[in-house]
């Protein structure tokens, strides 16, 4: 009987180096995943949602359905060697809602306040929310200002001057956006996974399964509270 002798694999130090790494399509080796929650707040009808489906999804609905409670997505922005994960709570409006907004943006590394251009009233309440998660909120959150429907500029009462002197005296990120063009929505979120710290403690700290449904189910027991008020 003939010996068959089989070719031998040698096993490289650099193969070894790279078992279990993902890698890029472009086959540079991934980096670190870091995941933020991140909370949008704002008046009702300033387009949150409207946001933060253009940013998940691409999409873009001239009628949107008022949000009940919260509502909860994700998206990930890929930075040079970081994925960042956002973990995204969006906020109703209402104010019936307001107290339950504690209990979405308490932890959050990361908030979105949202205005309308073209209604001087929800800059205005922008402005308090921003103060209550400087009083409230974890002391080193990122807060980013957006003056949303800026595709409605002709019908503009909030002028883009006194929203920037605003978030500069604040320390506030700030872009005008619009969600039905797209306009500044995607920059706006980058801005924002650029400014938050890379390391590995703030990237556990996004929400876990067991806390989201915990808050949701918290939010669903005092939507039915408020549900005849």
């Amino acid at each position: 009987m003939r010996n068959i002798r089989r070719p031998i694999r040698f096993r490289t130090k650099d193969n070894m180096a790279n078992r279990g790494t993902a890698q890029r399509p472009n086959g540079q080796t991934q980096g670190k995943i870091c995941q933020f929650k991140l909370v949008l707040l704002g008046e009702s009808a300033v387009g949150k949602s409207s946001l933060v489906l253009r940013f998940v999804k691409g999409q873009f609905h001239e009628y949107q359905e008022s949000t009940i409670g919260a509502a909860f997505l994700t998206q990930t922005v890929c930075l040079d060697d970081t994925t960042v994960k956002f973990e995204i709570w969006d906020t109703a409006g209402q104010e019936r809602y307001h107290s339950l907004a504690p209990m979405y943006y308490r932890g959050a590394q990361a908030a979105i306040v949202v205005y309308d251009i073209t209604n001087q009233d929800t800059f205005v309440r922008a402005t308090t929310w921003v103060k209550e998660l400087q009083r409230q909120a974890s002391p080193n959150i990122v807060i980013a200002l957006a003056g949303n429907k800026a595709d409605l500029a002709n019908k503009r009462v909030v002028e883009c001057d006194e929203a920037q002197a605003y978030a500069d005296e604040n320390g506030l990120l700030f872009m005008e956006t619009s969600a039905k063009t797209a306009m500044n929505v995607n920059d706006i979120f980058l801005a924002i996974a650029k400014k938050l710290p890379k390391n590995e403690q703030a990237g556990n700290g996004g929400s876990s399964g067991q806390g989201r449904r915990l808050a949701e189910a918290e939010g669903q027991k005092a939507t039915a509270g408020n549900c005849c008020k």
